[in-house]
């Protein structure tokens, strides 16, 4: 675990950092091997209220009340809003960071998929939506892909949507994420559609409330998952969806996207996709359940993929999400399947070793219904994880929401960034994501935390992307217009009880 220290102990090692190769934490930290930790969960409490009902919904995280605890976010499944359940509209389990969560539920409707981020600038979470029960009278939730914008509270929301699903979408839409495809500094929305035939869409942030598509089609059948990710590396933003009709279209840096799945696998996806860079090459790999065998898949030039699965099982699981569960700064593989859940750990060059497998409480087929890695709800340093299975029992549905942390305890604080991952591209003018895990003894108070760049090297000048943030885990820069840089490095700073405890991530490359 990382220590406090001083912010020229930063700059020193800033200046080891540049001569070296920038491919892993051991690179960064010349002397420092990588980090093995001994895995464990515990159920951190639950089921989570109110109970759910049936069918597929999808989860996020996010610090939707800027007390630096991450919440966990959802529209509900096919139960929301108040179909033989309490569920409906927004519903955000806002985290207490101790295993306690209290849910506050706003508006009449459900059903889908959700995102979190700040689309109009103003430092506060938002949430975008597609959803399946548009059945709202008011203009919260009666369309089938919205946003609304947040007060910092996670108790109240305000459409912000107008144009949106004016697509050809004319049935229920799903899986939701958010990302900035033109570069122009807000957060623009994918959404793909439940079921057939609504097909899979992109709608560019005017910054106004107003949205238009850039791209998109109708037909397909789906699995009702999406999500931005940077599959070929040049910073423009590429598409991922589970569509029978494609999987990934890469990016022309304007809210266009064209065909690229190559030689991928032909399906839509049953068990969810994420992205993330597994060898700190700077471009994101693809994990996804062909089957229910997990894999994962790096592009290459000529739309040629790659297998990246040496070492994991060929079957028997539901879903699967890439997560850096151990902190050694490789990305692992965490799998669901009918209640069991287990661990591969990455090397970092794309192989795969087993570390652990359990079995989740509950009772029933406990299908996946929803499954989320990433955040730190804890800050012990490690991620932990959440998912919805169903527990009913002959032919009634029973979704729970159940949540898991790794079981160990912050002995000292600690810091680690996570994203962005060396090698990286970004665009000047874009709207990026900084992640890291913060390590904090129970008992201490969370720090605040300070996100500055250097285009020129460790020895800056620091140039000020966010200050003041709550210590959350994840947070949303704007990078200025008019940057380019093949060396950028990013600094971290959290200020606790006075001390600073510092991490530095990149180089990454900026280009126009």
């Amino acid at each position: 675990m990382r220590t406090l220290i001083s912010p020229l102990l930063v700059v020193l090692l800033a200046s080891q950092a540049v001569a070296q190769s920038f491919t892993g934490i051991a690179a960064r930290h010349p002397g420092v091997p990588p980090l093995h930790h001994e895995l464990a969960y515990v159920e951190l409490a639950g089921p989570l209220t109110p109970l759910m009902e049936g069918g597929r919904t999808e989860l996020e995280w996010g610090d939707v009340n800027g007390d630096g605890q991450p919440d966990i976010v959802s529209i509900g499944d096919h139960g929301s809003p108040n179909i033989g359940t309490q569920q409906h509209g927004v519903m955000s389990w806002l985290g207490d960071g101790a295993g306690g969560f209290t849910v506050v539920q706003v508006g009449d409707f459900g059903y889908g998929g959700v995102a979190l981020g700040d689309v109009d600038g103003d430092g506060l979470l938002d949430v975008g939506y597609g959803m399946h029960h548009d059945y709202s009278s008011s203009d919260l939730g009666d369309q089938l892909i919205e946003v609304s914008l947040g007060d910092g509270s996670g108790a109240a929301w305000t459409p912000w949507d107008d144009g949106l699903a004016t697509g050809g979408e004319t049935y229920g839409m799903f899986g939701t994420d958010v990302g900035d495809v033109d570069a122009d500094g807000d957060l623009d929305l994918g959404c793909e559609s439940f079921g057939c035939c609504a097909g899979a869409h992109v709608y560019r942030n005017h910054g106004d409330g107003s949205w238009s598509q850039s791209w998109g089609f109708t037909g397909g059948n789906s699995n009702m998952d999406m999500l931005f990710a940077d599959f070929d590396g040049d910073g423009r933003l590429d598409a991922c969806a589970a569509n029978s009709l494609g999987t990934v279209w890469l990016g022309d840096g304007a809210g266009g996207f064209t065909a690229a799945d190559g030689n991928l696998p032909s399906g839509n996806w049953s068990g969810g996709l994420s992205a993330g860079d597994i060898d700190g090459d700077g471009r994101d790999e693809l994990a996804l359940l062909n089957g229910t065998a997990p894999q994962v898949w790096s592009w290459g030039e000529g739309n040629v993929w790659t297998s990246r699965s040496a070492g994991l099982p060929t079957n028997g699981w539901q879903a699967s999400q890439l997560s850096d569960l151990d902190a050694d700064g490789h990305l692992d593989l965490l799998l669901f399947g009918s209640g069991k859940v287990a661990v591969w750990s990455g090397d970092g060059a794309g192989g795969w070793t087993f570390r652990l497998q359990f079995n989740t409480p509950g009772s029933g087929s406990k299908a996946f219904s929803a499954f989320r890695a990433g955040a730190d709800l804890d800050h012990n340093g490690y991620p932990d994880f959440a998912v919805v299975q169903d527990e009913g029992s002959g032919f009634s549905s029973g979704n729970r929401l159940r949540v898991f942390r790794e079981a160990s305890v912050a002995g000292e604080r600690s810091l680690r960034i996570t994203a962005p991952t060396a090698g990286r591209t970004w665009r000047s003018g874009q709207v990026a994501w900084v992640e890291w895990l913060s390590a904090v003894p129970v008992g201490l108070p969370l720090g605040s935390v300070d996100i500055e760049l250097s285009v020129t090297g460790a020895g800056g000048p620091w140039l000020p992307l966010a200050g003041g943030l709550p210590d959350s885990g994840r947070a949303q820069v704007t990078l200025p217009a008019g940057l380019a840089s093949p060396v950028a490095l990013l600094r971290v700073t959290i200020t606790a009880n006075g001390a600073l405890l510092a991490d530095l991530a990149g180089p990454v490359q900026i280009v126009p």
